[in-house]
């Protein structure tokens, strides 16, 4: 029976994580037309943190708890469900083109934050005895410091500024979407944060249960079960724009929120409390690694994603779920 309540729970969180992050969006994208801010930087930033929410509720809350594993394996499998899912079901429904922008300038950054979570967690270790072969995948294979919560805050910080500075530069024409006042726009945000926050802290306490009774690792259940619950903002997001042709919102929302989930998530969840890695952790940033490298060489080679394309990504993380549960 208590199984049966936890997972009722989980539910509930979920529910409450998505319809909060669509009122937290709702009211920061009106905010942010009324200064008249592009589709493309909307995508990358206030979508992109609105759909990232939940992913920030559920690992900060973890990390305050302890229980590490969820913190860093729920940003890792949200970027996996992100790139493969996300961005396969809407190539599905439509043949998704991209910006130069996104080619040049997000997309790499992305990938270099990859690069530098991988090695603020596993790098030092991984030269200096550490053993990436290990059996064990609950084995210790290093530990996430406050110093490198830092570093990906400052990067992230680096990284809004260089957005707010294109943004100045080019400033969008586009007519509003719908008229709100200023005040209605933060009450639509404070709402929106506060089920975030609250359905985060059941999502938590729900999946550790689930977890513990299942005989399930923190790890697998915060790669699978919680990441997809994380994702599903940007997964309703993505493909809502993808049908209305908004193809430049919905691949920024999927980069942007990639980007927020690597440096602000992380590097608040490591600030507020240390996270120990494990090689099973090791192994899935590696997998995210080249999984990420493979969808922008599909973005660069026609400057879009093809529904062939789109299926093979669908396959491929169904393949990477069925070996993490067989792991």
């Amino acid at each position: 029976m208590e199984i049966f309540l936890n997972i009722l729970l989980l539910i509930v969180g979920f529910a409450i994580l998505v319809k909060g992050a669509d009122v937290f969006v709702d009211g920061s994208a009106s905010l942010a037309r009324i200064f008249k801010v592009s589709g493309l930087i909307i995508g990358l930033t206030i979508v992109a943190l609105g759909t990232s929410a939940p992913e920030l509720a559920v690992s900060t809350t973890a990390a305050l708890t302890g229980s590490n594993e969820i913190a860093l394996s729920n940003v890792i499998g949200s970027n996996l469900f992100n790139l493969l899912m996300v961005l396969g079901i809407c190539a599905v429904i439509s043949p998704v083109p991209t910006s130069k922008d996104i080619v040049k300038r997000d997309y790499p950054i992305s990938l270099l934050a990859t690069i530098l979570v991988f090695f603020l967690a596993h790098g030092i270790r991984f030269f200096t005895g550490g053993n990436p072969l290990s059996l064990d995948v609950n084995a210790e294979a290093g530990t996430f410091s406050r110093l490198g919560g830092i570093i990906l805050l400052v990067c992230f910080v680096s990284y809004i500024v260089l957005l707010i500075v294109e943004a100045k530069k080019h400033p969008s024409e586009e007519e509003k979407i719908e008229e709100r006042s200023l005040g209605k726009c933060i009450l639509f945000i404070i709402l929106g944060l506060a089920m975030v926050i609250g359905g985060g802290q059941a999502v938590v306490y729900s999946a550790k249960a689930i977890a513990r009774d299942a005989g399930m690792s923190e790890t697998l259940i915060g790669l699978t079960v919680v990441a997809f619950g994380t994702s599903l903002p940007e997964l309703v997001t993505s493909i809502v724009a993808a049908r209305k042709n908004e193809t430049e919102l919905a691949v920024g929302n999927v980069i942007g929120s990639n980007i927020f989930n690597l440096l602000f998530i992380l590097g608040v969840s490591t600030t507020i409390h240390p996270i120990g890695v494990n090689y099973a952790s090791l192994f899935d940033m590696v997998v995210l690694f080249f999984v990420s490298v493979l969808t922008f060489l599909f973005l660069f080679r026609k400057r879009k994603l093809t529904r062939v394309e789109g299926i093979i990504m669908i396959l491929l993380y169904c393949a990477q779920v069925t070996f993490a549960i067989i792991r």
